[in-house]
């Protein structure tokens, strides 16, 4: 008997059970999870935007906003499910590939493991927030600032920090140039979709992405002004860089636009989970 053919089989086997069903769902489950923590997230940021600094516009308030619904308890759950998934969707992507037609290239498999391992911290949090009540990981900014301190305390962390910091404010422009060109149609069941439909999720992919973008850019230039002035205290986590677009000239009305912005992505997540190819 062949063994490479039976090697080859297997192969495919494996790859066509971690496309199937099973995958699908924990895939379409993750993005609704990510469209709720970007719905929560925008909607607390347009609270500090008119006012109420209380809020704490980042993963952890989103969290907390959740915990106070009826209910809540068993939303939180769901929701860290939901992340799961989306880690294990993730991860299934950088082991087997994506279905794009590039998406077995080392680059794709590379993207997929960073986006896995990002999935699986933001997914441990929810739960942990879901299983103790009290806590949801911290303020994103107090987390930022102790990280930057540590990196900074060993050798050649200056330069790790700045690199980290530039990384990200690449990521962000990645992510806004995209939006506004509509690469996420080559990601999409475009023939499933009606026209109006079709319509939703380009006012929502193109400027929700284009804020989201923006948001990561932003965060990246403290994190370089942190290194480069060696000051932890520069760098600033989702809450943090969320109110510092209210402290430019155009006042609380920028954070306004990016925090609709926020919103709109959180209602493009729920239609990627709906038509994404998968």
């Amino acid at each position: 008997m062949d063994t490479s053919a039976l090697a080859r089989t297997g192969r495919f086997r494996a790859r066509r059970v971690a496309r199937g069903s099973v995958v699908e769902g924990a895939a379409r489950a993750g993005l609704a999870a990510r469209g709720v923590i970007y719905l929560l997230v925008g909607a607390l940021a347009l609270q500090v935007a008119f006012g109420d600094t209380s809020r704490q516009a980042d993963r952890g308030g989103a969290l907390e906003e959740l915990a106070r619904r009826p209910f809540g308890a068993v939303l939180l759950w769901a929701l860290g499910i939901g992340l799961v998934g989306m880690a294990l969707w993730r991860l299934s992507e950088a082991v087997f590939g994506s279905v794009e037609k590039d998406g077995r290239s080392a680059r794709k498999r590379l993207l997929a493991v960073v986006r896995f391992v990002f999935y699986v911290a933001v997914a441990f949090s929810a739960l942990s927030f879901a299983a103790s009540r009290n806590h949801g990981g911290g303020s994103s900014d107090q987390q930022s600032r102790d990280a930057t301190a540590r990196a900074l305390e060993i050798p050649a962390g200056q330069w790790l920090v700045g690199a980290a910091g530039v990384a990200v404010v690449v990521t962000g422009g990645w992510i806004a140039v995209r939006a506004v060109l509509r690469k996420y149609h080559d990601e999409l069941r475009l023939g499933r979709m009606s026209r109006r439909s079709r319509q939703l999720v380009d006012v929502t992919g193109v400027v929700g992405g284009a804020a989201r973008g923006l948001v990561f850019a932003v965060a990246g230039v403290f994190a370089v002004r942190a290194a480069v002035d060696y000051e932890p205290e520069r760098a600033k986590g989702l809450d943090d860089t969320l109110r510092s677009f209210a402290d430019t000239p155009l006042g609380p009305w920028l954070l306004v636009c990016v925090a609709a912005g926020l919103v709109l992505f959180g209602v493009f997540s729920f239609a990627m989970a709906r038509w994404r190819h998968v």
